[in-house]
């Protein structure tokens, strides 16, 4: 977005009920257990996809945790997030993640997974006590094996074509390039579809849980891109309280099956070098936390101007190393120059250069910004051109000019989805917040009403990108 100053799951999801510890018999030395209960967040008859809420029912903080159930014989463990998993047989243990493992008396953490198959969960145990509740010493058991560093490759489900009601993560999975392309974990070329958030240092109050049920269970969304400016009263005046923000946004993108895109949003100034080592300090701990997801892209450099590619280049080769040494399969999204135009905004001749000298390494996708009112058609064949050499990920335009407002330019914008609909070019459109610019979604004043359904607030942009985002998905 150019300098415009200040300005998982799913449909249906029951609720969870915390199932009350079995009474204490005066055993001395024990404490009440914790309890986890279960819920089948959506079924699609040949799967489902489940989740585990476990609560600490008793006085003393839990240090670690450790779920255990069997499943008949034909029902299977596929994808799974926030926890750690070993199977024997028909037989699971999950355990936690480091950073999840400590639940304070009276807290909650829930993990889930996606399984094949039609049998439910039996004999649940909880740190080697029944999930209902009972009496366990003070001090949970240790784990019965050591849990793996990392996550052990899931098992794909089989290459059919996704139930109606599965949420885009669990339809897909593990992303990857593939070519030109972004693929999901069958190898299927795929286009997400969805919003980006304003920053968040400005309207966290247009990014919360009732709205992100909207876009993802209304306007059927796959994809949040969350944008954490760095400067402008961003990351840089307080790191901890903003990395803690992008933590929180995945979270809440994660339990509504949506993939979360995390916007390093720097703009100016415009040398991406400049912030590369706040870069690296923010993606080591983002990518560390969040390693055992399967939903999370990174975007490193929201949209560099002023340097040439060598200088944006080695950037990335400066910051994708940190991402893949904890997150290796995830896919890294790379602003290209001039303001994400692939050069068409300054010198050209961005498209050549990247593909005569590209990043380093796999699983990359370069970036392109467009605004349809004031990217014609010198932007748009440059766009077309490229999709046929580079692998792109659009990650934010408007249909107003490039400030985010103005008049729309709808049949511009058209032309330019219907081109990424027909080369599966992932989008995401600026932006979801009520600012008074006329690229942002809502009616001024709608986040502080936090009523979000519906079309009545909605700006003409907001209900041209609904109706597009509505859109059945093809993967």
């Amino acid at each position: 977005m150019r300098p415009r100053g200040r300005t998982l799951l799913t449909a249906g999801l029951a609720a969870v009920l915390a199932l009350a510890p079995l009474a204490l018999t005066g055993t001395a030395g024990a404490a009440a257990a914790p309890t986890a209960s279960f819920t089948k967040v959506n079924d699609w008859g040949s799967g489902w996809e489940g989740s585990y809420r476990i609560t600490n029912s008793g006085s003393t903080t839990i240090s670690s945790w450790r779920l255990e159930f069997d499943l008949p014989a034909g029902t299977t463990v596929g994808s799974y997030w926030d926890a750690l998993l070993t199977s024997n047989g028909q037989h699971h243990t999950f355990t936690n993640r480091s950073w999840n493992g400590t639940v304070a008396p009276g807290a909650s953490v829930t993990f889930g997974f996606v399984a094949s198959g039609t049998g439910a969960p039996t004999g649940c145990t909880l740190n080697g006590q029944p999930c209902a509740g009972g009496t366990t010493p003070t001090t949970a058991p240790p784990p019965t094996t050591t849990p793996p560093a990392t996550a052990p490759p899931t098992t794909a489900p089989p290459t059919t074509t996704p139930p109606t009601g599965l949420s885009p993560v669990a339809a897909n999975g593990q992303l990857r390039v593939c070519g030109r392309q972004l693929c999901n974990r069958d190898g299927r070329a795929i286009q997400l579809r969805g919003m980006s958030t304003h920053g968040i240092q400005w309207y966290a109050n247009c990014a919360t849980p009732a709205s992100l049920d909207v876009l993802a269970r209304e306007w059927n969304a796959d994809v949040l891109r969350i944008s954490m400016y760095v400067q402008e009263d961003g990351y840089e005046t307080d790191p901890r309280r903003f990395t803690d923000l992008v933590h929180n946004y995945i979270e809440l993108a994660t339990a509504r099956g949506m993939y979360a895109i995390v916007d390093w949003h720097m703009l100016s100034p415009g040398d991406p070098n400049f912030n590369l080592t706040r870069a690296r300090t923010f993606f080591a701990e983002i990518a560390d936390r969040h390693k055992d997801k399967v939903n999370v892209l990174y975007e490193i450099a929201n949209e560099p101007n002023g340097v040439p590619w060598s200088a944006i280049k080695s950037y990335a080769e400066q910051v994708v190393p940190v991402i893949r040494s904890r997150d290796p399969e995830a896919v890294v999204l790379v602003g290209t120059p001039d303001w994400s135009s692939l050069g068409v905004s300054g010198s050209g001749g961005g498209v050549d250069t990247i593909a005569a000298n590209p990043v380093t390494g796999g699983n990359l996708m370069y970036v392109f910004h467009f605004y349809a009112a004031s990217h014609g058609d010198a932007y748009y064949d440059t766009f077309a051109r490229a999709a046929d050499r580079l692998p792109l990920f659009v990650t934010e335009f408007g249909t107003q000019d490039y400030s985010g407002d103005g008049p729309n330019d709808f049949a511009m914008a058209q032309r330019y989805l219907d081109l990424m609909a027909s080369k599966k070019i992932s989008w995401t459109n600026w932006n979801f917040s009520d600012d008074f610019r006329s690229g942002a979604v809502f009616t001024t004043g709608t986040c502080g009403s936090g009523q979000f359904g519906g079309t009545a607030r909605l700006k003409p942009a907001g209900t041209w990108i609904r109706d597009r985002i509505r859109t059945p998905d093809t993967f």
